[in-house]
């Protein structure tokens, strides 16, 4: 497996419409970088925002997770409380290559913060609007900026294609749009 550069991304995003919409250059004065860098790709957060408190003293149960715990915010600027997490989504859609995995980092600007970004990679011929989990690891209220960078992704070419793809076994999360919560 190899890494692809800018070049790679550039070339899939524009013409086989890999990452929509697509910022083909690095973009940060004033605000936390997102587009294309040298080996990745870093992906702005929307404004649609899904906040956790425990106000109906919900339980978190990934095998029945409700809707509950959450508050709904469309937003400039998400307030995460402390020691709390908030789910939100990329503002870039997705198409994946078949014979390329996806891996999602937290920007650096966040976890130097106490906050942590995290997702599953995006496997082969997965696509949709990648759900971001923001957690403040933090005992302050965190802000989280919509429309800004929020996750660097990394592609890497697999050596051969795969026998079944994302798409072949209809994953669960396929086509997603919005924030989408777990799935059994």
């Amino acid at each position: 497996m190899s890494v692809l550069p800018d070049t790679w991304i550039r070339k899939m995003a524009t013409q086989h419409g890999m990452i929509t919409p697509f910022a083909d250059r690095q973009h940060r004065e004033g605000i936390i970088s997102y587009g294309v860098s040298s080996y990745g790709y870093d992906a702005r957060v929307s404004r649609e925002f899904k906040i956790f408190t425990n106000v109906d003293s919900a339980v978190v149960d990934p095998k029945d997770f409700s809707n509950a715990g959450f508050v709904d915010r469309d937003t400039d600027v998400c307030v995460i409380p402390p020691n709390s997490f908030a789910l939100a989504r990329t503002v870039e859609y997705f198409k994946i290559p078949r014979d390329t995995l996806v891996i999602c980092l937290g920007k650096s600007t966040y976890a130097r913060c106490g906050i942590i970004v995290n997702v599953t990679p995006l496997e082969p011929e997965w696509e949709g609007h990648v759900t971001l989990e923001f957690s403040n690891t933090t005992t302050l209220p965190a802000k989280i900026y919509a429309n800004e960078g929020a996750a660097q992704f990394i592609f890497l070419k697999a050596d051969s294609v795969c026998e079944t793809s994302y798409a072949d076994r209809k994953g669960k999360y396929q086509g997603q749009k919005g924030v989408t919560l777990p799935r059994l």
